[in-house]
């Protein structure tokens, strides 16, 4: 239970603070057990960026660990400074942040030059915020481009893992159980109608996508796709002192033609962010008319600052491939489809994802969980970003309203997917010529042909009939 109670149809209660709304464990909101047991288990994923530190960042184990303690810090923030999505990594850019940092030598070199492209994507994400330009972007930006951004991040993260020479390759039976149990729990119709008339299955139901990703990694064990733990018993001790000779205070800052290399990546980051914020709010919308108990604040202004926040502890504390993401879509949509059972399942929507990231804070101190999950830790990243890849489709797939936007949005989509560092540049100017020469119903103060507007808006049923017709 918590001090202070919401009233029914009102705000989550909280104190003010500047443009933020401070809610706090215990005095604004109680501590939900499933989403406790969800970061006991689920904070594995934030362990999987210590291969990526190691292997660009050129730092060892000790280090990179006390580098997912900040992380985990920051995963905190959104909950407790007023923002209803559960954050996580810009998952989809990593693989151009990598191709990024490819250009460095491992080391303070990478080191510096991750340093640079997080710091751009703070003051991005800052300028929008404290401009509030970026709660005006969700209206300006054409639909086609934003569905479009959305479907390809989500076809890029899947192709990662399914392309030769992925997670696929080398451990084929636990990624592809996992998924599909993962999957068949989150989203299935039928296995909503299971649990509907199980209360086991509803209890199943209540750990989202925990429950595959153990049985993946139990498959991964006893099939020996992955090494058996070395568990170790006691408080996990992160090298912090080690940590400070891997920061920009010991190595050095970078250069302005470092910060100039940085660029394009940092907007490419910041448009793939961009549409996991209108993921976020799409998934948050779709369940919010099923509890008028509750009166969610959805600022994109305010998700740009905490972002920004985000981004600027990593920079200079413990510089991230990962970036600082305003979301993880997988346990966001956990989180969305448990609070959807009602306020006896889940007190507040900042109830789930403050007890989530709190969880999986306190986790990273225990060392048995640590360390028993330490060989498993690729098959929760691969987990999440196929997770990801689903609801991105989904939810993008839903934003469009006519034939017009859905081709729009798929030449998008096809561009963004490319393995092209630049791919994300071409399809933003790609969809948004296509936008002005194809769905707009003026050109340059003139109408398009009458017979091509009514065609754009028209129903497929209905254009199928005209065909036929003529």
């Amino acid at each position: 239970m918590s001090i202070v109670n919401r009233q029914h149809g009102t705000e989550q209660p909280y104190w003010p603070l500047g443009p933020f709304k401070l809610r706090l464990p215990l005095i604004h909101y109680r501590l939900e057990m499933p989403e406790m047991i969800q970061g006991l288990i689920m904070f594995v994923v934030g362990l999987a960026m210590i291969p990526l530190l190691e292997n660009y960042l050129g730092m060892p184990y000790e280090a990179a660990l006390a580098f997912t303690f900040v992380a985990g810090l920051g995963y905190i923030l959104p909950a407790l400074l007023g923002v209803p999505l559960v954050p996580g990594w810009i998952t989809p850019a990593i693989p151009v942040v990598l191709l990024y940092l490819k250009g460095f030598e491992p080391g303070p070199e990478a080191i510096k030059a991750m340093f640079a492209l997080q710091l751009e994507v703070t003051l991005i994400f800052l300028f929008l915020g404290i401009t509030r330009l970026g709660s005006k972007l969700v209206d300006l930006i054409p639909n086609s481009l934003k569905a479009g951004i959305i479907i390809g991040a989500g076809i890029a993260a899947l192709m990662g893992e399914l392309k030769t020479g992925g997670r696929i390759d080398s451990t084929p039976i636990s990624l592809l159980l996992g998924a599909i149990i993962s999957a068949y729990i989150l989203f299935s119709l039928s296995f909503k109608n299971v649990v509907n008339a199980s209360p086991l299955a509803k209890r199943i139901a209540n750990f989202g996508m925990v429950p595959g990703m153990i049985i993946a990694m139990l498959i991964g064990w006893g099939s020996g796709e992955y090494a058996t733990p070395d568990i170790q018993w006691g408080i996990t001790q992160p090298d912090f002192a080690l940590m400070w000779q891997y920061l920009t205070f010991t190595i050095g800052f970078p250069g302005w033609d470092v910060f100039l290399l940085a660029i394009p990546t940092a907007v490419i980051a910041y448009v793939i962010a961009f549409g996991d914020i209108i993921v976020g709010f799409t998934l948050v919308k779709r369940i919010d008319h099923l509890r008028e108990d509750e009166k969610i604040d959805g600022s994109v202004d305010r998700v740009h600052l905490v972002t920004a926040l985000r981004n600027l502890l990593h920079a200079f504390l413990a510089p991230w491939p990962g970036l600082a993401g305003p979301l993880w879509t997988a346990a966001h949509a956990t989180v969305a489809e448990r609070y959807a059972m009602g306020r006896k399942a889940m007190d507040s929507i900042y109830s789930g994802g403050g007890t989530f990231w709190i969880t999986g804070f306190v986790a990273l101190f225990i060392l048995p969980l640590v360390t028993l999950f330490k060989p498993v830790l690729p098959i929760a990243l691969s987990l999440t970003l196929i997770l990801t890849a689903y609801i991105c489709i989904m939810v993008g797939m839903e934003q469009l309203k006519n034939p017009t936007e859905r081709g729009v949005a798929g030449i998008v989509a096809v561009t963004l997917a490319m393995p092209d560092p630049k791919s994300t540049v071409y399809a933003v100017v790609i969809g948004l010529v296509l936008y002005f020469l194809i769905e707009r119903p003026k050109l340059f103060g003139k109408h398009a042909p009458e017979d091509e507007l009514i065609f754009a808006d028209e129903p497929e049923a209905s254009i199928k009939e005209r065909t036929e017709a003529t």
